[in-house]
């Protein structure tokens, strides 16, 4: 670790090339009490940024994990953002990669006995909320939706940093938990991802989709990606521990979808709408799960109340402009110059 604080802060980002990794490297190059970043990702990106170096990393092999113990021995803070969504059909793989790549990542913390860790749970990893739909704050149970891999997944995380904090209270944990994320660099990543590689972006057009379906209670939260970044910065530079909720304001429901599209809303069984999905899955025609849509059902509002005041955090878009600039991006299949978040309408 860093032996003279002057000289800056030394980052270790794991997923520095998804989503939420190129906003926050971006935001870390840009800080003056950051003295170097070190971008860990499965592929090299094409990234010129100050101050900021790569190394090629999969968290989910067995056996490179004294490697990544030399990445992390001189480092003041890791934030660990690594995540695979895909491939739904396989548990065990994502399970592997998530859980397992995390698990060596907070050992490889422990023994270089790094200062901060920053970890990138989610709302995901909260239990279904409360009736009425009152926002929670973050002691809300984490204990997730048992029904998706991805909910199960982030809550069994929020289990092993309950023990890691007890068994390693040197190093100043702190947990996100984000609403859904949004820039228009990763939509066409987030398009692969949920509605599968060939589904052409330009369909998002209001000529092109007349109609939306309403589904009883469908309601979440957003926030731009570059908020997001700006709130983990702030927690890495401020002696602050525990969970964070970060979202912006509105709630999004379907109306707030229709006037995006330019769209009216048609009520729908959410049974029917489950079906097709869950028939279109199974035949692999989208990636994402009839779980995953369970969940997102059952995802309690957020209280930011505790980011506000502890990280003097603000989020400076709208969630409404968040997801405007994923429909944007989408349509202009728009991306950025790493491997995951590269630009395609389709495919």
């Amino acid at each position: 670790m860093s032996t003279n604080p002057s000289e800056g802060l030394r980052v270790v980002v794991t997923g520095a090339t998804g989503n939420v990794g190129t906003s926050l490297v971006r935001a870390l190059a840009r800080e003056s009490q950051v003295a170097s970043v070190l971008g860990l990702a499965r592929r090299r990106p094409v990234l010129d940024l100050p101050r900021t170096k790569w190394e090629e990393v999969d968290l989910s092999l067995e056996g490179d994990e004294p490697r990544l113990g030399r990445l992390l021995e001189d480092a003041d803070a890791v934030v660990h953002l690594a995540w695979r969504f895909q491939p739904t059909h396989d548990p065990a793989e994502t399970w592997r990669a998530n859980v397992l790549g995390s698990l060596r990542v907070f050992e490889a913390v422990a023994a270089a006995r790094v200062p901060v860790l920053v970890h990138a749970s989610s709302v995901g990893a909260y239990s279904p909320g409360p009736e009425g739909g009152a926002p929670v704050s973050e002691a809300w149970p984490t204990h997730g939706w048992p029904g998706a891999a991805y909910t199960r997944e982030k809550a069994y995380l929020e289990r092993v940093l309950d023990t890691f904090e007890r068994d390693h209270p040197q190093t100043r944990v702190v947990r996100m938990r984000p609403a859904f994320l949004f820039k228009e660099e990763s939509a066409s990543e987030q398009r692969r991802i949920f509605a599968g590689r060939f589904f052409p972006g330009a369909l998002l057009r209001p000529e092109l989709l007349p109609l939306i379906p309403e589904l009883k209670g469908l309601r979440f939260q957003a926030l731009h990606t570059e908020d997001a970044a700006d709130a983990y910065r702030r927690a890495l530079l401020r002696d602050v521990r525990g969970a964070f909720n970060l979202a912006a304001d509105p709630v999004i429901d379907t109306e707030t979808l229709a006037s995006l599209l330019d769209a009216r809303p048609v009520k729908v069984p959410t049974t029917a709408v489950r079906s097709v999905l869950s028939a279109a899955w199974k035949m692999r025609a989208v990636p994402a799960s009839p779980d995953l849509f369970d969940a997102v059902l059952r995802l309690p509002l957020l209280s930011t109340d505790r980011a506000r005041s502890e990280l003097e955090w603000e989020p400076s878009m709208t969630s409404t402009e968040a997801l405007g600039a994923f429909l944007r991006g989408v349509r202009a299949g728009r991306g950025d110059a790493t491997a995951p978040l590269s630009g395609r309408r389709i495919g």
